[in-house]
């Protein structure tokens, strides 16, 4: 052979290496051949827009559920396939503005396979990545998978199926059914004559006859070594399954998985994620991760492309946060009052801690003492303390028995108030018989019956001599149960604090202080929670009110309250454009953003980052260019 035809076999020889799997993946490891992610060239459709290529791969609504085979729809043909050219020249975006709208933010972003990466025999999987806030959150994955590498999956399944195929599930296949029928014929002839049942052949009668159960028959004319075979192949199902399917086909939890027939050209994947924002949310990042299968082996992990940056913007950053104050009228004598259930003794006025709850009562009288003594902005100028008795007895002696309850009381509360408090201002009342409340308890019970009830109430309507009364109740049939059940609440003891405003001397003072609810309807608007913002700012009617209503996406009830405010605000007249571009009405929209820029300059770079003002940006830049060549 001549040296020069030793040169041609040479060239060819490395012509076709450079077209092999091999010289791939030799480019693809040194980093020469790369995945792509990138923000999608996406700009608003016009009404006049004429699509040939659409994109028909994002998820619709908030749906959790996958999408397969979605990727490109041709024009020409009306086919949905996986694979597009990308232009070299085309300017791969790292970052993208976003809205969050009602409490959701989507983002959509392109990954970008080259041809190169492309193989019959590979499948790619691709994990995208997204880190918001603190968190590292996975998305579903993407499985591009060439011709080849699927028919050798389906290689896999059906190799698995011809083995479970080879395991026998029937138990009769291992008897030796026709020596077993000549058993039966020449030894049981009435059984063979059902000859559909060989069970009912007894073991004592077979143990009698042969001295073998009918079990040690049906094992002897059983071919042990298939069973065995047979019971090993069923203990291996697992195991075979993973020596033929080394890539089980995942058809849960991803986004896409789509078989390559024919390479030509980039893939393209569009991938859209909808999710709920956060409070504070910013911005988000997503990358992506993958690897490289062959014969379901990993035979290459796939470095991370760049990382997209989207800036996360929300109507609650245009929220007014202004303070918001009240007006109110302050009182300079102030009232509070409360009541204990303090049990006494019948006929006795004595302070007994140790009846009843006597004890967890005073403490919580205590307690409200102390609290008043503690407050500044209040001084006491006094303590009313009034004891009440039940009916029993009589008017005169229940008088008596009230005033020195009252004043045992007043005794014991005496040793933990202020030394100058105990003259000044710790005071008594009489209430010899609490028959209002009485009254009250009797209508509220549900034991008594209805009858009974009207007749009390007529008995205690507008008496004049109360022993009178409590004699006609002594004789009803429900007394009893009055002295048990009610009568005790009667016994108790209020305590009236009366106070003034520490400073004040007017008795009246008109002043303003921090409105709390409509500020907590502003924080709520910041913390997304659109509903109850919503709810605490609907009263108030202003601009807040509507940043809400438009927020959780109610734009008409936006527009009222709109409507309503002062068309020279420069942020009223950006919201009402941007409530009448989503409703619709395009012109009267860009009137109102014409105004807005005119009053605040600023709202034109604002407009680039909220998507229903789009159109109106658009409009505006076209109207400005044709102006100018006129």
């Amino acid at each position: 052979m001549s040296s020069e035809s030793r040169k041609l076999i040479v060239l060819l020889l490395l012509a076709a290496a450079s077209c092999t799997p091999y010289r791939k993946m030799q480019r693809i490891i040194s980093g020469e051949v790369g995945m792509v992610i990138s923000v999608p060239d996406e700009k608003p459709a016009d009404d006049d827009d004429d699509e040939e290529v659409r994109i028909d791969s994002i998820r619709g609504g908030l749906t959790d559920e996958p999408i397969l085979m979605n990727a490109i729809r041709d024009n020409e043909t009306g086919e949905m396939v996986a694979t597009d050219v990308i232009n070299a020249s085309k300017v791969v975006a790292r970052f993208r503005n976003v809205a969050e709208r009602a409490g959701y933010v989507s983002v959509s972003f392109d990954v970008t396979v080259p041809e190169e990466m492309s193989d019959s025999d590979w499948q790619l999987k691709l994990r995208p990545l997204m880190r918001i806030q603190d968190d590292t959150l996975h998305l579903d994955p993407i499985f591009i998978t060439g011709a080849g590498y699927r028919a050798g999956q389906l290689r896999g399944y059906q190799r698995y199926r011809n083995f479970l195929a080879s395991i026998i599930s029937d138990t009769a296949d291992f008897i030796r059914m026709g020596q077993l029928e000549i058993f039966i014929q020449r030894h049981y002839p009435d059984t063979y004559a059902m000859k559909t049942d060989s069970s009912v052949v007894s073991d004592p009668d077979a143990e009698t006859v042969f001295g073998v159960t009918q079990a040690e028959a049906l094992r002897h004319y059983t071919r042990q070594m298939k069973w065995n075979r047979n019971e090993r192949r069923k203990a291996r199902a697992d195991k075979m399954y993973g020596r033929y399917v080394k890539d089980p086909i995942v058809v849960e939890g991803i986004r896409l998985d789509t078989v390559l027939t024919s390479v030509d050209g980039d893939f393209i994947y569009r991938y859209m994620h909808t999710f709920r924002s956060r409070p504070g949310l910013k911005k988000v990042m997503i990358t992506l991760s993958g690897d490289m299968y062959e014969r379901g082996e990993c035979i290459h992990h796939l470095p991370f492309p760049d990382e997209l940056t989207y800036y996360i913007s929300s109507l609650s950053t245009m929220a007014d946060m202004t303070p918001k104050y009240r007006m109110i009228i302050l009182q300079r004598r102030v009232y509070d009052n409360t009541k204990a259930l303090i049990d006494f003794a019948q006929g006795s006025s004595a302070v007994d801690t140790s009846l009843s709850d006597n004890a967890s009562e005073l403490r919580r009288i205590r307690k409200c003492i102390e609290d008043v003594v503690s407050r500044n902005e209040y001084e006491l100028d006094s303590l009313v303390i009034t004891a009440s008795c039940s009916p029993e007895g009589s008017y005169a002696h229940n008088r008596k028995l009230s005033s020195a309850r009252s004043e045992a009381i007043r005794t014991h509360i005496g040793s933990y108030v202020p030394e100058e408090w105990r003259d000044s201002c710790l005071k008594t009342s009489l209430m010899p018989e609490n028959w209002e409340q009485f009254r009250r308890l009797v209508m509220n019970d549900t034991v008594m019956a209805p009858s009974a009830v009207r007749r009390i109430l007529d008995i205690t309507d507008g008496m004049k001599d109360p022993d009178v009364a409590e004699r006609k109740l002594s004789r009803m049939q429900e007394y009893r149960y009055m002295r048990e059940r009610i009568y005790p609440k009667l016994r108790s003891v209020s305590f009236d604090f009366h106070l003034h405003r520490t400073g004040m001397l007017k008795d009246t003072v008109h002043t303003t202080e921090p409105d709390t609810l409509y500020m907590s309807g502003l924080e709520a608007l910041k913390s997304l929670d659109y509903r109850k913002a919503v709810e605490i700012l609907r009263p108030y009617d202003d601009y807040n009110s509507a940043l809400a209503f438009m927020s959780a996406d109610y734009n008409h009830s936006a527009l009222d309250v709109l409507n309503r405010l002062d068309d020279h605000d420069a942020r009223v007249c950006y919201l009402k454009a941007m409530v009448l571009s989503r409703l619709g009405m395009y012109d009267e929209a860009m009137k109102y953003f014409e105004l807005s820029i005119a009053y605040d300059p600023y709202l034109e770079y604002r407009a680039n980052l909220d998507p229903e003002m789009f159109r109106l940006v658009n409009k505006r830049k076209t109207l400005i260019k044709h102006n100018e060549y006129e």
